[in-house]
């Protein structure tokens, strides 16, 4: 199987601060993550003045003020921003990567020539924001929260009518709630996007803990995103929902310990590994007591014993029977040489 992307989330967990926004990415780079993600948006082209903040928002920063305006505007990454990011990442050797929310966004990371696109799952119902990325000929990771599959299938139309290749999209499950209660995970609704709708599946999770998109690997998915914070305990809208920086190695650390474990061939036989204990393990036939030779064996002569070298306690109703050829010690273990 190819090797899961995990993209962790640093979204804005940055909190407006440049220097916040380099310890994301160090973080990123010490839980070896292939790539770390920020938003891209001016709060004057994505939101109305008079919009409110969602509910799980105005809990997380808890400042009164409750215009979702005013809170995207506090967390705008500016242009220099964004290339000195950039030019951070690349000294770490760390992809950046950025999340749009309108068609001017697009355009200008379209300008720091991304390698593939990511549609937030706010746009997935946003026809000219979908014609847009698909124009980039770019890969695009798409985000399914709150849809329902026709909902899916119809931004998919559109993003192949407009240049994307079914090939080169990934959709992801994902619950647009902060956090996900476990209830509301529906983990297999992934699978029924992939087998539905013939695309590459992948999962963005918003649970507490690592459980979920760990399980999500095990499931099929090829993509994993995961928002994360510095500290959860920081003010802002999505920071209780993060993993710390700790958790997030972990939760890498789990995938690619599952990739391995899924990576086999599917035939069930004994592994390398574990060749040298099948006769540590196994049982042969032994005798139970000292035996004479010419002896015709009976079923309370012989025992199941330790090694598993000799004859193989499945024999053990052929072994029944059979003519002692010498004199044998009780717990002596029996092969076929020693019986006619």
């Amino acid at each position: 199987m190819s090797r899961v992307i995990i993209i962790a989330e640093a979204g804005v967990n940055h909190n407006g601060d440049i220097n916040v926004a380099k310890q994301l990415i160090d973080a990123a780079v010490e839980a070896k993550v292939d790539y770390v993600k920020f938003q891209t948006f001016k709060a004057d082209t994505i939101v109305s003045p008079s919009a409110k903040k969602a509910a799980y928002q105005s809990k997380n920063i808890g400042d009164g003020d409750d215009s979702q305006y005013q809170m995207l505007k506090n967390l705008e990454l500016s242009d220099a921003d964004h290339k000195e990011l950039v030019t951070y990442c690349n000294s770490k050797g760390i992809q950046f990567f950025s999340t749009a929310f309108d068609v001017e966004g697009i355009q200008y990371l379209e300008s720091l020539h991304f390698d593939m696109f990511k549609v937030p799952s706010g746009e997935l119902t946003n026809y000219p924001y979908l014609k847009a990325i698909a124009q980039t000929q770019k890969p695009i990771v798409l985000s399914t929260g709150m849809a329902n599959l026709e909902e899916i299938e119809a931004a998919i139309n559109v993003l192949v009518s407009f240049g994307t290749k079914k090939e080169h999209l990934t959709v992801l499950h994902c619950n647009t709630e902060y956090p996900t209660p476990m209830q509301d995970v529906n983990l297999k609704a992934m699978l029924t996007i992939g087998e539905r709708l013939g695309v590459k599946v992948g999962y963005s999770d918003h649970t507490l803990g690592i459980e979920v998109p760990t399980a999500a690997v095990a499931l099929g998915a090829t993509v994993i995103e995961k928002h994360f914070t510095l500290d959860r305990s920081l003010k802002g809208p999505d920071h209780k929902a993060s993993l710390e920086p700790n958790e997030l190695v972990d939760m890498v650390s789990a995938i690619r310990n599952i990739e391995l474990a899924i990576s086999g061939n599917g035939i069930k036989e004994p592994s390398a590994s574990e060749t040298k204990n099948i006769h540590i393990a196994r049982k042969s036939i032994h005798l139970r007591h000292d035996i004479l030779k010419g002896t015709t064996l009976k079923e309370s002569d012989i025992i199941a014993l330790r090694p598993g070298d000799g004859i193989s306690a499945m024999e053990w109703t052929t072994v029944i029977g059979k003519t002692l050829l010498a004199d044998k010690k009780a717990y002596d273990k029996l092969n076929w040489t020693d019986l006619s």
